[in-house]
């Protein structure tokens, strides 16, 4: 069984693609964080009640993963990217809608789930488009759209819901997402995601050794934990610098604009030095610069934030690109549908652990430990090795 792509189907067509759909789908997650302050002034709730907003959401994208990739093989990724896609659009239109509190729950819980739609299977298609080690530099590429996404959409929704209210820019996303789902079903071919013909050995990008994925696996739940932890702390360490609010968000701009150029260059220095040396350069340099973060003055912090986030997120497309070297195309879907629900646990846990380690020890201290964390990744990595030769 080796994947099958569809020759009329160009790789970059399968990028592109793959790319602007992964841009939409983590856009639309994003805007959430311009929604929950507007539900919360109209509806009069409490931060329990937006956090578990966010538990629905999570929770419904958590869930939703390892079953959207083994639909993929069973029905093709692209037909299945697309449904998705277009669950997004019934979610936020139902929101929208309806604007009540009940719709909103519903609609949050569809949208994550066609949202779980995307990494898994998007990933996947990338990387049966691109063979050997090319399919790094493709992943860290298709990685580096999401972030695209993230700062273009949820500034859009707010200039909407602005000038026309909250429901009215849900329904506008709404046909974003119906369009998304009309352009992946236009644009590429239902191909499967394997194929019992036989294909030639060359064309069988990836063996199975399921230590290395695992080891691999637990690579990414540590660098998911420094991630989400020290975003958790980012903003207290710069008010505690004596910056203001515009100059806290002006720090978290520069943090993911930083996270946007790791992803993209990250996956090429992955494919030219490999990925022992590669990981091992981000995720000790994630410590260095966290540690040099607290004693620094201000402005000396926000210059630093930009390649913080380089390194924070560089790792992430160093991983992604290495999983089709270790699992075998026809189980790739699922393997990527399990390393991404990991991914999002680990998200979903680590503010939660992080802000009851800060609270016990304090802010220095924790920061500390969250940058250190990193460091348990480097003899994960080192163990790796044997898996490449």
């Amino acid at each position: 069984m080796t994947v099958a792509v569809a020759p009329s189907v160009s790789p970059r067509r399968t990028l592109t693609v793959c790319g602007g759909a992964h841009a939409l789908h983590d856009g639309f997650t994003d805007l959430l964080n311009v929604l929950y302050p507007l539900l919360q002034a109209q509806f009069g709730l409490s931060y329990a009640a937006i956090g578990a907003f966010k538990t629905v959401y999570s929770g419904g994208m958590a869930v939703g993963q390892i079953p959207s990739g083994k639909l993929a093989v069973r029905f093709g990724g692209v037909r299945v990217l697309a449904i998705g896609t277009a669950l997004i659009a019934v979610g936020y239109g139902l929101a929208g809608l309806t604007g009540s509190i009940y719709g909103v729950v519903i609609g949050l819980l569809l949208t994550g789930l066609g949202g779980s739609t995307q990494h898994p299977i998007g990933s996947s298609l990338v990387s049966a488009a691109y063979s050997g080690l090319r399919s790094r530099t493709a992943l860290g590429t298709y990685n580096f759209t999401g972030d695209l996404g993230k700062m273009a959409l949820p500034a859009v929704f707010a200039v909407i819901a602005a000038a026309l209210g909250w429901q009215q820019a849900l329904i506008v996303v709404a046909a974003f997402a119906v369009a998304g789902a009309g352009v992946i079903l236009a644009t590429l071919k239902p191909v499967p995601l394997h194929d019992k013909g036989d294909a030639p050995r060359s064309a069988m990008a990836g063996q199975d050794r399921p230590w290395a994925y695992w080891l691999l696996f637990s690579i990414h739940i540590a660098d998911d934990l420094v991630r989400t932890g020290f975003l958790i702390f980012l903003p207290f360490l710069l008010r505690d610098k004596g910056a203001d609010i515009p100059t806290i968000g002006l720090g978290l701009s520069l943090l993911f604009a930083g996270g946007a150029a790791g992803k993209l260059v990250m996956g090429w220095v992955g494919e030219k030095l490999g990925v022992v040396p590669s990981v091992i350069l981000t995720e000790v340099a994630t410590t260095v610069l966290i540690l040099l973060l607290l004693p620094v003055a201000l402005p000396l912090a926000l210059v630093l934030l930009p390649a913080v986030g380089l390194m924070l997120n560089g790792t992430s497309s160093v991983l992604y690109g290495t999983i089709p070297e270790f699992v075998s195309p026809e189980k790739r879907t699922h393997a990527f549908a399990v390393f991404y629900t990991g991914g999002s646990v680990a998200g979903a846990t680590g503010p939660l652990i992080s802000g009851f380690v800060g609270d016990a020890v304090g802010l220095p201290i924790a920061l500390t430990i969250v940058a250190c964390i990193a460091l348990t990744t480097v003899p994960m990595v080192w163990a790796l090795r044997p898996a490449f030769r």
